[in-house]
């Protein structure tokens, strides 16, 4: 065991004596030492309850013949980090919790590691790490969030942390009352858990289940539900079986794997931040993954399920109808999963889904009568983004899968925010927020406010926003994030002037700056980016080392 370098041997007598300061008798010190990585606090509504997964994972491995260690991670909570400068440290914070856990686990010497998550960033920094340090990992998540109750009797379905968002913008327009939004506000977020829709955080839990490291239910099972409990319970007790079989990361997060996990994105509609995510996974995985891929397998895979916000259902609808097993089952009559990848199940996805149904076609449509015939997501090339961007198409409406209009520029999220609750856009205007991509925001901050404001001023359908930053997966809209190269690294998004057309085909996959490519040569050769908006401290630095978003805006 790796841990033997730590308590085995009369030289190691003295970090038997620290352990057995904290309590562990010798029995325990013998045994397997899994480092329990919990990422709980108390300003996540997705992690306010991790502490009580992570006493069922420690009940499990305590009862597969394990010790459970357990160790401490930050999170950052999205919602409240949105539209201030609080959002600039969210992605970042990404690289160091995968850092904090590299840190920890080498430091003391775990056998193996289960790692209790939820939200946005904590997923994918947990599975980085599980990539890099490549010891027996299971992810296990809070679940997710139940949606509210409408408290407007007379409109049908639920509700969730968008429509409090987009509710802002139609209080702003005229069309809603401040009362009716503090109704909406009460009611949206009843639960602990990740917020209800195919948001950021559940489309990555979801993925941790496609790609093979969490197990089966770990995307859609709801936080409130005992099922949750007895998950955590037996993830505990199977990463005692990963480590007596020595079934790493690596052998389960292969390029296979990757193709596995975008292929049920497409299926989902799953948000535009995923793309960032895996490439920085695939990274740590050594598996090379490009935007021309994910276009690829968006082609060839179905959009199966509607889900919040680009249609009426949850995440708890998800899990009632068969969840992500039923939707891998689902697409393996197209021969689209690569069933032979092996899972933290021990078995390989094939065999985790034989005996998986789909218990409500409208939920998970079959994969002859989709919802649309072409995955969820679709990567824009063009002389405005010769890198790349990304749109979530399955929540674009079909008026604005192709869109002209004229540039309304501006170089900070908040300045944009301004003119549009101020009523300062116009039908046909193609927003332009620059300066917001990883470098230059720094951070790559989410936008959903002024997304949301648009959507709420119902002005969705008629006004397309394109960034170098990123956007929540609560958007919806032609909303166009992660342009690559950003203005700060001098990319053509940074010489677009206010009035310049430009040109959106989403089902052509091109973006395009209508101007000639003299002009952009000479505006270029004339540009000079402003200062860094933060000089100092942790930021600072990860804005002089992050990549660019179309390599995963990664740390290099």
């Amino acid at each position: 065991m790796k841990s033997d370098i730590i308590k085995k041997g009369i030289e190691r007598a003295p970090h038997r004596s620290l352990l057995k300061a904290i309590g562990y008798t010798d029995i325990e010190i013998q045994k397997p030492f899994v480092g329990i990585v919990n990422s709980a606090n108390a300003i996540i509504p997705g992690h306010i309850h991790l502490d009580k997964i992570v006493e069922a994972v420690k009940a499990g491995v305590y009862m597969a013949g394990g010790t459970p260690v357990e160790f401490g991670t930050i999170g950052v909570c999205d919602g409240i980090a949105m539209n201030h400068t609080g959002m600039k440290y969210s992605l970042a914070s990404r690289e160091l919790i995968a850092d904090s856990i590299e840190v920890m686990a080498i430091a003391h010497a775990f056998d193996a590691l289960v790692m209790v998550t939820n939200c946005d960033k904590i997923v994918p920094g947990m599975l980085m790490a599980a990539a890099r340090l490549d010891l027996p990992t299971i992810i296990i998540s809070g679940g997710p969030m139940l949606a509210g109750d409408n408290p407007d009797k007379t409109k049908d379905g639920k509700i969730d942390l968008v429509t409090v968002f987009e509710s802002v913008g139609a209080v702003l327009s005229g069309r809603m009352t401040e009362r009716d939004l503090t109704a909406i506000e009460n009611a949206a977020c009843p639960t602990c858990g990740s917020c209800a829709g195919m948001f950021t955080a559940n489309s990555m839990n979801c993925l941790t289940e496609a790609i093979g490291m969490g197990l089966p239910g770990n995307g859609t099972i709801p936080a409130v539900m005992a099922a949750r409990i007895r998950l955590a319970k037996e993830a505990g007790m199977q990463i005692i079986s990963l480590l007596k079989q020595q079934i790493t990361p690596k052998k389960i997060m292969t390029e296979k794997a990757f193709k596995n996990a975008l292929t049920v994105d497409m299926a989902l509609g799953c948000s535009t931040n995923t793309v960032l995510h895996l490439l920085a996974i695939a990274n740590e995985a050594k598996v090379n993954i490009d935007l021309n891929l994910i276009n690829e397998i968006s082609r060839a895979t179905p959009h199966l399920c509607s889900l919040s916000p680009g249609g009426k259902h949850h995440i708890e609808d998800l899990n009632q109808a068969g969840g992500v097993s039923a939707v891998i089952k689902e697409l393996s009559r197209l021969n689209l999963i690569h069933n032979e990848c092996m899972t933290v199940t021990g078995k390989t996805t094939g065999d985790n889904v034989t005996d998986v149904q789909t218990l409500d076609k409208d939920i998970i449509r079959p994969v002859d009568n989709p919802y649309h015939n072409y995955g969820g997501l679709a990567v824009l090339f063009g002389n405005l983004a010769p890198n790349g961007c990304v749109v979530k198409q399955s929540a674009v409406c079909n008026d604005m899968l192709c869109h002209e209009g004229p540039a309304r520029v501006f170089d900070s999220e908040e300045d944009a925010s301004q003119a549009i609750m101020n009523g300062n856009i116009k039908k046909g205007d193609v927003i332009v927020i620059r300066y917001e991509g990883p470098m230059g925001g720094p951070g790559m901050r989410e936008m959903l406010t002024p997304t949301s404001a648009i959507a709420g001023m119902k002005l969705d359908s008629h006004v397309a926003l394109i960034t170098d930053g990123r956007f929540s997966g609560g958007t919806k809209g032609a909303s166009i994030g992660h342009i690559s190269p950003e203005a700060m690294q001098g990319g053509p998004i940074a010489i677009i002037e206010e009035g310049d057309f430009i040109a959106i085909d989403i089902p052509g996959k091109k973006i395009t700056l209508k101007v000639s490519e003299q002009t952009i040569r000479d505006r270029s050769a004339l540009l000079s980016v402003p200062e860094p908006k933060i000089s100092h401290g942790y930021m600072n630095r990860y804005a002089r080392m992050v990549s660019s978003a179309d390599k995963g805006a990664v740390v290099k």
